[in-house]
């Protein structure tokens, strides 16, 4: 019974989600899509198929963690554009069981405002930020197939103004004996908001579909990862209107339609403790190249060290000729770091 009612509940939550897929700028707790590893935003911002890489793979899908992470402690801080700053911190303590369990937090500080009355005199200042927790359980179903869901209950805060929601992921990943090859499929943020800002309609939470492979060839320095976004809804663009009276709007063709939804990386790993990256990510290319040229825009780039007790990852992700991202992650084995100092 308990069962029956656990699935009608996903049910109707799903419901409210998949009846408008929608892509950036159109929902509620946008914060969600953010990319936090300095591993992932180096290649292009989106993986679900990298397993064994650490526990920050969780946060894209929740089927990737597993019992190497046990007993890791992830923390990954990001400056993002115009001040603004985010993070998330996740850990996943032993269990004896067949399932891994991780929790954490991640916030979005939007930083303070001037706050002016409707003639423009000063009346002070106010803030702006959002948090969601992070509870993720993943199964393994065989020595191939693992599964997992991600529950993450929301807060959202923009100055006087309060939104609470619930959103989840439920993910599965595979991979060969060798680990050679790993596929993953997820979806994303489904879920509901539960109260609004001030009394509107409630909005969509950003949902999507995502399928990802990663291939690493026998003996190669280097794997490669392609992911697939946006699964439900294939057309990306955004209808704007024409720059000029006498121009009109052209639709892109099915190579520029497909190609938005693909992001691609590459890992080069000439030894296990290092490991250099680079990414593109189309939509974002096409979304924000400007009028004086695209330079790096879409691009991304990182490296990572590796530790039995510690592992850090840099990565920069380039959004536009004005300005990049930086997501700096550590990855810390408390119990191993503690028998290093005790011996």
């Amino acid at each position: 019974m308990m069962v029956k009612k656990v699935s009608i509940i996903l049910l109707v939550i799903f419901s409210e989600t998949v009846c408008l897929p929608q892509t950036g700028g159109d929902n509620v707790y946008e914060f969600l899509n953010l990319t936090h590893s300095g591993l992932i935003s180096s290649l292009g911002g989106s993986n679900v198929s990298l397993s064994g890489s650490g526990l920050n793979m969780s946060w894209h899908n929740p089927a990737l963690l597993d019992s190497s992470s046990s007993g890791s402690l992830a923390l990954n801080y990001s400056n993002y554009l115009a001040g603004i700053n985010y993070g998330l911190v996740l850990y996943s303590p032993s269990l004896k069981g067949p399932g891994c369990l991780a929790a954490g937090i991640t916030y979005l500080n939007y930083g303070s405002f001037t706050e002016a009355d409707i003639a423009g005199n000063i009346t002070g200042s106010f803030s702006a930020s959002e948090s969601a927790f992070a509870l993720i359980y993943s199964h393994r179903v065989d020595s191939n197939f693992s599964a997992g869901f991600n529950l993450k209950p929301v807060i959202s805060h923009l100055e006087r103004y309060n939104s609470f929601g619930i959103a989840f992921d439920v993910g599965v990943s595979w991979h060969n004996r060798s680990n050679l090859l790993s596929a993953g499929f997820v979806l994303r943020n489904g879920g509901i908001q539960l109260t609004t800002y001030a009394g509107e309609r409630r909005g969509k939470l950003p949902f999507e579909l995502l399928a990802g492979i990663t291939v690493k060839p026998e003996h190669a320095p280097f794997r490669i990862s392609v992911t697939a976004r946006h699964l439900g809804k294939f057309d990306l663009t955004h209808e704007y209107e024409s720059a000029g009276d006498d121009e009109t709007d052209v639709p892109n063709g099915f190579a520029e339609d497909l190609f938005r939804h693909i992001t691609a990386g590459v890992e080069i790993i000439p030894h296990r403790n290092f490991w250099l990256s680079a990414g593109y990510n189309h939509q974002r290319r096409s979304e924000l190249r400007s009028s004086a040229g695209s330079g790096g825009t879409g691009l991304s780039w990182g490296f990572g060290l590796n530790a039995s007790f510690l592992s850090l990852e840099f990565g920069m992700a380039s959004y536009h000729l004005a300005g990049s991202s930086i997501h700096f992650s550590a990855i810390v084995r408390p119990d191993i770091m503690y028998h290093r100092l005790r011996n």
